[in-house]
């Protein structure tokens, strides 16, 4: 890999990305010898008014309807969720989730956009071969930031294939990840920057970190430790990928973790428990930061108030 002969970088999305991806982007665009070369967008499931997620301050009557809505499919998970909705609305912005419609990010502006309807058949999306072809022909890794489950031919037609995240260790979390890693109460998670086969988080394993959960009072915090980590972790990946010399792990059936249905999160036990351990954990930051006010108040009584700067990872 090198400026005069870069590794061709394609990106599948939705119509919009989240802030961490928007962040791993940038970061790879910034690489010598990589070269953002292509976009292809999901046709088929827009969100014309991205960026509205980003500054809901109430809950609207659409809101009430939504969760009623969303009750029919996620069951007991739907009030975990509505946890996280009104956590937002009570200050915790989550700005790793931010969203920004497609045309609106600045690493891509100068990049081809091509928009696809893909075929879906029993929850997996196949990309037409015309699209297929011109991932082909322009890229030789794409980046898997949308269109849900991905099969077919687009997995081998680029030379280094398409590489996605997991958010969890493939070896021993796979499904859901966070959500399971956080009710079982684990200190330590990772993610996995993956090279897709036609399986479900059983590809070869590109890349792989871990973090301590220390701090991580909620369910929504390990996802943002984990997001911190992918934005890092893109990088290094296509790097790697573009070392002639380095080939993937492949990690064999016996040694890939327990499958962690979606299914799970919607019985009430488990729902529950993360619903429990978010609420507890909301009350003890919300202490803690108090106690860490309180520990900056000065001898005439006048609190110090600290700035603080987020780091892009």
């Amino acid at each position: 890999m090198s400026a005069a002969n870069p590794t061709t970088v394609g990106i599948l999305t939705e119509s919009f990305l989240y802030e961490w991806q928007v962040r791993a982007i940038e970061r790879l665009r910034d690489e010598p010898g990589v070269e953002l070369s292509l976009v292809v967008q999901n046709a088929g499931n827009e969100d014309h008014e991205a960026e509205s997620w980003n500054s809901k301050d109430r809950i609207t009557l659409e809101d009430v309807l939504e969760f009623f809505d969303v009750f029919r499919q996620e069951r007991a998970w739907t009030f975990v969720l509505a946890e996280r909705t009104i956590g937002r609305l009570l200050g915790d912005e989550q700005p790793l989730w931010h969203r920004h419609s497609t045309e609106n990010v600045d690493a891509l502006a100068n990049v081809d956009h091509l928009e696809c309807e893909p075929r879906t058949e029993d929850g997996w999306n196949e990309l037409p071969d015309d699209v297929v072809d011109e991932l082909a022909d322009r890229c030789d890794v794409v980046v898997r930031f949308g269109f849900g489950l991905v099969r077919g031919d687009v997995l081998t037609a680029p030379k280094h294939g398409v590489i996605s995240f997991h958010p969890a260790d493939i070896r021993k979390y796979r499904g859901m990840g966070p959500p399971a890693i956080f009710h079982d109460g684990q200190d330590r998670a990772g993610s996995t920057l993956q090279r897709l086969d036609e399986s479900i988080d059983g590809g070869e394993i590109v890349t792989y970190d871990e973090v301590s959960l220390e701090g991580c009072y909620t369910l929504w915090d390990v996802f943002d430790r984990l997001a911190t980590v992918q934005i890092r972790l893109l990088t290094e990946g296509v790097t790697r990928l573009g070392d002639p010399t380095f080939e993937p792990e492949s990690v064999p059936d016996e040694r890939l973790g327990d499958f962690y249905y979606r299914d799970q999160r919607r019985s009430v036990p488990f729902a529950a428990r993360v619903l429990s351990k978010n609420l507890t954990g909301r009350v003890r930051k919300r202490l803690e930061r108090q106690e860490a006010t309180d520990e900056r108040v000065s001898p005439d009584g006048q609190i110090e108030r600290e700035k603080t700067v987020e780091s892009g990872d």
